[in-house]
């Protein structure tokens, strides 16, 4: 796939102060709106710096519309395009969101450094339940019922990761999913995974600075050939934030927000 078709549908949030000499663009994570970088970007450390914040919901997601292409390819190009619309120079991604912002890198479309919290570097790392639901999606007489049910489930097991004061608000979100494009997202994103095998060199080569961030807890694998070469790489730090999961910008919203604004200041 080329990568290269325009898109215009984006779901954007503003914060920060219009004239800030910092942009930096938010993208949440699979199945997540903008709501879910919320509490991020009000907390004191981003929303007292700076910093003017965009955050975009991945398109397709959240009830977004979109694109044609749903390859993580052209992700990577229509959001390299957004963040020079925008005049973001930094990127912050969530999950499936930082693997948007780590092939943005790779492939030449932004060249500003990354904040990744909970990226997958290959297909290992990622809980098993759900590559077995991609494989079975093409099952005949069965594929059409995996990805409603696996949409039914997924809010259950979030559940308890969200903040009570805005649960209902952030389940509703994951609510406006559809089954069908979860379907061919996650087709074209482990068959992404399995071209590369592993995004360490791919991260790495790319020479971006960047930043890998996992809660304590995380349910994103993490191998130990996978860390040992994000270790090595010399425009990688690695992070973790105590008493967190793979929602850790939900999680900890503080200690994030302290993280991106250190990034993007370069007191990190």
């Amino acid at each position: 796939m080329s990568g290269s078709a325009p898109f215009g549908e984006w779901d954007i949030r503003e914060s920060g102060p219009a004239d800030a000499p910092h942009r930096v663009l938010l993208l949440p994570g699979g199945l997540c709106g903008t709501v879910f970088y919320a509490d991020m970007m009000a907390a004191p450390p981003l929303a007292e710096a700076p910093i003017r914040l965009v955050a975009a919901t991945v398109p397709g997601h959240a009830g977004t519309v979109a694109p044609a292409d749903v390859s993580m390819e052209n992700y990577a190009a229509i959001t390299g395009a957004l963040a020079a619309e925008y005049g973001c120079t930094a990127v912050v991604g969530h999950s499936i969101g930082a693997n948007i912002a780590l092939e943005m890198v790779a492939a030449g479309h932004f060249s500003g450094p990354v904040v990744l919290l909970s990226p997958t570097f290959s297909r290992p790392d990622e809980p098993r339940a759900l590559s077995v639901a991609t494989k079975l999606g093409h099952v005949p007489g069965l594929g059409g019922l995996i990805w409603p049910a696996m949409l039914w489930l997924a809010p259950k097991a979030m559940a308890s990761s969200l903040p009570e004061r805005r649960r209902a608000e952030l389940l509703a979100d994951l609510g406006k999913n559809s089954a069908p494009f979860c379907r061919r997202a996650m087709d074209e994103y482990f068959a992404y995974l399995d071209r590369h095998g592993s995004l360490v060199p791919r991260l790495c080569g790319s020479g971006a600075r960047a930043w890998v961030v996992r809660g304590d807890r995380d349910e994103i694998g993490l191998t130990d050939s996978e860390h040992a070469g994000l270790a090595a790489c010399p425009s990688v730090s690695l992070e973790v934030v105590p008493d967190s999961g793979h929602l850790v910008l939900v999680e900890q919203p503080e200690a994030v927000a302290r993280l991106v604004r250190d990034a993007v200041l370069g007191t990190g």
